[in-house]
């Protein structure tokens, strides 16, 4: 594509033990003490948004660094074999004398998946360690999962606004994602309306989900939708005056040019700004700001070949999101390939391995493919 894109942000390896046998209803019915669980193969795959939307923009075409951070140990050298494995790895930023970030997730047959997570290298990701030899002649930066990040999130969010900055510095658009905050945790003791207030005016594309958008700027708000929901996902019940244009409303106030934002499985919400405001957004982008100017719309998510995990789907569909715009997309095409991509990725059990080159997307669009009306 010619057009030089870093993925930064959050990176970890993910093992998974195969859990059979019959279903519990709490875990120390299978897990005691000095007791020996038979479990089956392990599955182990790369996660966190370097891997699954910066892999899925290179399979979808975009010429990606992945600029994770891990450590000089066992688990790194697991994430770098496989990012090898797509020509990815020409960017991580490996340091001695750390440890890479890891994940055992217990999924228990009965209960809720039980994870065990060690941020490892994430924690201390800076500005720093975006070197110049990365960063020079990067048309497009993506930066995902500050919520998982110490440095970014800790002083108000400073070293989140650092990156932001860096990036800007050489000349690249800038482009944001976001993740789940645990209300116990560091992160989510942090105001992160704050946060969002200083960074957005350093951020051209701003792509958080619903709930990550609600909690982090109206948490009145979020707990009423949860008690609204009653247990369901709250993005069956959200409405689009009520719920997502006002949050929209302040992110466009707090400087965001392109806003997408991630409404589960019935679709995508996007958000644009003036073509005055578009052309902000550096020329190597490439953006017909005409075109892409004043544009607001609700892409209705098309329907899966079946549902076997929903791993990675907000990741892989702004991975589409963003390589269709590199490609010079007008801004109802990007949607359409972001949802067609989150359907393609629902239908595999990993982020990745379901993924459609844009030519076949397209294809099933012009085919017909039928939407979800709910």
């Amino acid at each position: 594509m010619g057009k030089k894109v870093v993925a930064a942000g959050h990176i970890c390896i993910d093992i998974t033990p195969a859990i059979g046998g019959n279903k519990v209803s709490e875990i120390g019915q299978m897990l005691l003490p000095g007791k020996l669980v038979n479990v089956g193969a392990a599955d182990v795959h790369t996660g966190g948004s370097v891997a699954n939307t910066g892999l899925a923009m290179k399979i979808l075409g975009a010429d990606v660094y992945l600029a994770g951070k891990i450590g000089d140990d066992a688990f790194g050298d697991m994430i770098e074999g496989v990012v090898s494995r797509y020509g990815a790895e020409k960017g991580l930023i490996r340091k001695a004398g750390e440890s890479s970030s890891y994940s055992v997730v217990l999924a228990v047959p009965g209960i809720d998946r039980i994870f065990l997570h060690h941020p490892g290298a994430n924690d201390t990701f800076t500005a720093d360690d975006l070197s110049e030899d990365l960063m020079k002649d990067t048309v497009l930066f993506h930066f995902g999962y500050p919520p998982l990040m110490k440095k970014m999130y800790e002083n108000e969010g400073n070293g989140l606004l650092e990156v932001m900055k860096k990036a800007k510095s050489f000349g690249a658009a800038t482009s944001l994602d976001m993740a789940a905050v645990d209300p116990a945790s560091e992160s989510g003791k942090a105001d992160w309306k704050k946060i969002l207030q200083k960074v957005l005016p350093y951020v051209d594309i701003f792509v958080p989900s619903i709930e990550e958008l609600y909690y982090m700027l109206d948490r009145d708000g979020f707990d009423a939708l949860q008690k609204r929901a009653g247990g369901r996902d709250v993005c069956e019940v959200l409405s689009l005056s009520e719920d997502i244009r006002p949050l929209a409303d302040q992110c466009m106030a707090m400087g965001t040019k392109i806003l997408l934002i991630k409404c589960g499985a019935p679709g995508m919400y996007y958000r644009t700004s003036s073509e005055e405001v578009l052309r902000k957004i550096p020329e190597n982008l490439g953006l017909d700001t005409k075109t892409w100017a004043d544009k607001e719309g609700f892409e209705k998510s098309y329907v899966p070949d079946r549902i076997l995990s929903g791993t990675g789907a907000g990741d892989t569909s702004i991975a589409a999101f963003l390589t269709s715009l590199l490609k010079g997309c007008a801004p109802e095409k990007c949607m359409q390939y972001a949802v067609g991509t989150g359907a393609c990725c629902v239908a595999a059990y990993d982020a990745l391995s379901g993924l459609l080159p844009l030519e076949e997307l397209e294809k099933r669009i012009s085919a017909g493919w039928p939407k979800n009306m709910a």
